[in-house]
């Protein structure tokens, strides 16, 4: 199932019209899923070259149950994987699995697991000082935070928030479904998407005791929005949030003394001709902060649009075909010259390369086979 081999080169990279990356090598992982008719098996490593575009398989890093979303530790030692599963050893609960990475070999060591404390967890983070791990449960609608010990393994719970109410909708809304947790560029607060109350949660973080504040501020959705991932600016001013239900693309001011959002903008994901179904799954902001790109499973494309610099408002520059079914999740590569984009229902990873003057995406024509793709991150290796 998985390519052997897939070695390309990118005139682009060679060139030095994008910016350069710090590393140069780098493991890849892609968490997957493994139920429900999936041949996947856990969670996939490839070895990738920045400066030359080589990229190499790597195969099965290690055998886990549905490892859709991943995060990596800052001393790139440690990798750490939410197990989406509603039900774990009688509790309605689902895991965050602890990994050691080898960087020579590229396979990840089991270290431990925890109950994440509500079911299907969707979302993992480590904070800036690599101490805490912060889960986000979607059944469960409630977030979770784990210390980090000495050895990488996970202890237990320090901190747990549950969320209550519900949204318009009553098939997707009828009760809370936190669906992402990102911690701000000073590392003091935490911030939750929930897609079943239109909310993002802004809560405070204390990276001293692994604690967040009961009395959370927030920002409102449109009814119905959904609100599910979150981005911030490079220059910590700005934040995206994409609305999976509403299919757009929330613009806001952040306000670093108090951890407020405030709204700027909210655009449409998806050209005005388009008018099937579609969820709205992914967005990242280029490293040079010039683009945001946010994907769109049912169009399946990657919407382009320019970020002004002074205003953090968007403008849409293309809508870009992801080669692919659903697109879930994609990553921009180090150096901002590529981005790996993860076709879930394709069962492949495609990739395009970024133009660094109007931030536009080309299909570079290579494709990574892999079952059930859902997430991609970066380790460096050199």
């Amino acid at each position: 199932m998985l390519t052997l081999l897939l070695a390309f080169v990118f005139s682009a990279l060679s060139a030095g019209t994008a910016a350069p990356a710090a590393h140069k090598k780098y493991l890849v992982y892609v968490g997957t899923y493994t139920e429900d008719g999936s041949e996947s098996k856990g969670i996939y490593a490839y070895r990738f070259d920045s400066s030359t575009g080589a990229i190499t398989s790597l195969g099965l890093a290690v055998r886990t149950i549905n490892p859709s979303f991943l995060a990596v530790h800052p001393n790139h030692r440690f990798l750490y994987a939410v197990n989406e599963v509603q039900n774990y050893a009688g509790q309605k609960s689902g895991t965050v699995s602890a990994f050691a990475i080898d960087r020579v070999t590229g396979k990840l060591r089991f270290l431990n697991k925890v109950a994440t404390k509500g079911g299907d967890p969707c979302s993992v983070t480590v904070d800036k000082t690599g101490k805490y791990v912060l889960v986000a449960n979607y059944a469960g609608g409630s977030v979770a935070v784990f210390p980090v010990l000495d050895d990488g393994r996970l202890g237990e719970v320090s901190a747990f928030v549950q969320h209550t109410g519900h949204g318009t909708n009553p098939a997707r809304q009828e009760g809370p479904h936190a669906h992402s947790v990102d911690l701000s560029p000073d590392n003091r607060f935490a911030i939750v998407d929930d897609l079943g109350l239109d909310e993002t949660l802004v809560y405070k973080f204390d990276s001293g005791t692994g604690s967040l504040a009961a009395d959370p501020t927030f920002a409102k959705a449109d009814p119905g929005a959904g609100p599910r991932h979150f981005a911030f600016h490079p220059n910590g001013k700005f934040a995206y949030v994409i609305n999976e239900m509403g299919s757009t693309v929330a613009a806001f001011s952040f306000d670093a003394g108090s951890g407020a959002l405030h709204p700027l903008q909210t655009i449409s994901a998806l050209p005005k001709s388009f008018s099937g179904q579609n969820g709205a799954s992914e967005i990242e902001v280029h490293p040079s902060g010039k683009f945001l790109y946010a994907s769109n499973r049912g169009h399946d494309s990657i919407a382009v649009f320019a970020i002004d610099a002074d205003k953090g408002t968007l403008t849409p520059i293309e809508d870009v075909s992801t080669k692919g079914a659903s697109p879930r999740h994609f990553e921009i590569a180090p150096g901002g010259s590529l981005l790996f984009d993860a076709n879930e229902k394709s069962d492949n990873l495609v990739i395009f390369r970024i133009d660094p003057q109007t931030g536009r995406l080309t299909a570079t024509g290579k494709v990574l086979e892999i079952a059930a793709p859902v997430c991609v991150k970066f380790v460096p290796i050199d």
